[in-house]
């Protein structure tokens, strides 16, 4: 069973998995990867806050801060890139991730709008990476590599 960490709540364990995606303008896809991944043991790291301060003006100064920090602090990033909305920070997380060794794993909904860009770049990049199209099949990915991690 997993653990579940919210921003802004810190985090200081060990076994963790960011999941970096869109989180304006489109589904509370987060909270349908915390159900899938349950029977994980990773620590999930989700930047999706239930409730935003929206009025408070330096809210966003630190939501950047803390999945800054936090997917350093995580042993592997999960990226999804709903229909909905383009994800313009999501895009610029995985390009700078994708230069690093960090375990990385890509789901793409088979409508997003760049979705020929994103399985492009990354197969330029990072080779390795196994793109899936469904969050089902993201989840099952993760979970294989935590068997294998474990």
């Amino acid at each position: 069973m997993n653990k579940y960490i919210e921003a802004p709540e810190e985090f200081d364990g060990n076994q963790a998995i960011f999941c970096a995606g869109g989180i304006s303008d489109c589904p509370d896809w987060q909270a349908e990867m915390l159900q899938l991944l349950k029977p994980s043991s990773w620590t999930i790291l989700n930047p999706r806050r239930t409730n935003f301060p929206i009025n408070d003006s330096s809210a966003s100064r630190k939501q950047i801060e803390w999945e800054h920090k936090h997917l350093r602090l995580a042993q592997a990033i999960l990226f999804w890139f709903p229909q909905e909305s383009i994800c313009p920070i999501v895009l610029y997380e995985l390009g700078a991730w994708s230069m690093t060794n960090k375990p990385l794993f890509l789901g793409i909904h088979p409508h997003y709008s760049r979705r020929q860009d994103v399985e492009i770049q990354t197969s330029l990049v990072r080779p390795d990476i196994n793109i899936v199209y469904s969050l089902e099949e993201l989840a099952s990915q993760v979970i294989l590599y935590t068997a294998n991690f474990s």
